[in-house]
């Protein structure tokens, strides 16, 4: 049986900020399978957006532009 690897406190911060903007997302008009999918293809975009310290609205906000 695998070990359940644990993650960072960075690694949770950054999932839970991306569930966040998934949410936003989604209230925006996408479907949640159209949020994930977008968040998945552009991954690093999102990573630079949350380490320059954008907040979940202001990285759906352009996201969604």
């Amino acid at each position: 049986m695998a070990k359940k690897e644990e993650l960072d406190e960075e690694t949770m911060a950054l999932i839970n900020w991306c569930i966040e903007v998934e949410k936003l997302l989604v209230a925006g008009g996408a479907t949640v399978r159209q949020a994930q999918d977008h968040i998945e293809e552009e991954v690093e975009w999102f990573t630079d957006k949350f380490y320059d310290g954008l907040t979940p609205e202001e990285c759906a906000k352009e996201a969604l532009a």
